[in-house]
């Protein structure tokens, strides 16, 4: 087992990593001070790991929530099917809620955690790929509005995170290659040295080596406790970890919540932003070309879907939380291995990335 520790200060908390986690109870024990706990779970997740999860809470009164599984049900009402459960159940502010599932599940546990008695706390056990790496550290936690992704949520850290690689045993391959897009993200905003592994070890990625696995979760989450850290609630540098993302949420937006997955819109968005960032004169085709293959190779698309038009994403991008003043605002790459900040960009060249930023990789 690996630790890393996301460091701020009184609400620091570990990272673990490593294979059968959920099987320790010392690990429960050492976060969970309270008799009670609440387990969020969604249908795919629960019956794989539910009840191994509760047999290490021995001891406690344990409820559970079970919710449909989707991006779809990332929603207020899912986020109330909590509350009520907690209320009926008389928990109290001292009650610990457990996220047991992928980003989705994460996302609305930790927001439902973050609003029951102004803040309980929880505990997050990532059973995805982009989850372990992404979503599960940080304390971004959020329900998505129809007009926009993630656009109802609160900067919320949790207890602990159990990223235990044995999880992923059963993830499907197509969720294995969007987070696989996460991945790749750390390595084009900040760590030139990770693209470079990247590229020598997709393959093993993708056949679910569990060194190159276990060695891929534990350097993207290195690479964004330290951002966290010196960035909690995104002000500078954390905004970075958005490369690829303000086109991706127009993508899962304008198609509707499920129609694609996060990590495979982030790709889409990747390429956009790498292709935005060329026309800028700070990538060439190469470079272009690189993180366009890379991202093929790992089974994701690099082409924005034919339902969209530039019209539709820009209307769609307004909608952005690193929009200032209703100004549109981007992360770029001056180069692989370093991001920009949020910049403003010329609407004539954002649009041309948006007509054509279509790759022809082989």
């Amino acid at each position: 087992m690996k630790t890393l520790i996301v460091s701020l200060g009184q609400r620091s908390y570990p990272i673990y990593i490593g294979p059968n986690l959920i099987g320790q109870a010392d690990l429960f024990d050492r976060h969970i001070h309270s008799s009670q706990v609440m387990v969020v779970a969604n249908e795919t997740v629960a019956p794989l790991y539910l009840d191994r999860v509760i047999a290490k809470l021995e001891g406690r009164q344990v409820a559970t929530v079970i919710l449909p599984d989707g991006e779809s049900l990332k929603t207020m009402a899912s986020a109330m099917q909590i509350f009520d459960e907690l209320l009926r159940l008389k928990f109290s502010r001292n009650a610990t809620l457990i996220a047991l599932g992928g980003g989705v599940i994460g996302d609305l546990a930790g927001f439902a955690a973050a609003c029951y008695q102004r803040g309980i706390p929880f505990i997050q056990i990532p059973t995805t790929l982009l989850a372990q790496v992404d979503s599960s550290v940080g304390g971004k936690t959020a329900v998505n509005h129809p007009l926009g992704k993630n656009m109802i949520g609160a900067f919320y850290q949790p207890q602990c995170v159990l990223a235990d690689t044995t999880l992923l045993n059963t993830l499907p391959d197509r969720e294995l290659c969007a987070g696989l897009a996460e991945v790749i993200k750390y390595g084009l905003i900040r760590d030139p040295e990770f693209f470079c592994w990247l590229e020598g070890k997709i393959e093993a990625l993708l056949s679910r080596d569990a060194e190159a696995l276990s060695y891929a979760i534990e350097r993207s989450c290195a690479n964004k406790a330290e951002v966290v850290a010196a960035d909690e609630r995104e002000n500078g540098e954390r905004a970075t970890l958005n490369l690829g993302h303000t086109f991706g949420h127009a993508i899962e937006t304008g198609l509707g919540y499920g129609a694609i997955l996060h990590g495979e819109a982030v790709a889409v968005g990747m390429c956009q932003a790498a292709d935005l960032s060329r026309r800028l004169g700070w990538l060439n085709d190469a470079d272009v070309a690189r993180i366009a293959r890379l991202l093929k190779q790992a089974r994701l698309p690099i082409t924005p879907p034919a339902e969209l038009d530039a019209e539709q994403f820009l209307e769609l991008m307004a909608v952005d939380k690193k929009n200032v003043d209703g100004k549109l605002r981007l992360i770029l790459l001056e180069k692989i291995g370093k991001a920009t900040l949020p910049i403003s960009v010329d609407v004539s060249l954002l649009k041309a990335t948006l007509d054509d930023s279509v790759f022809n990789i082989k």
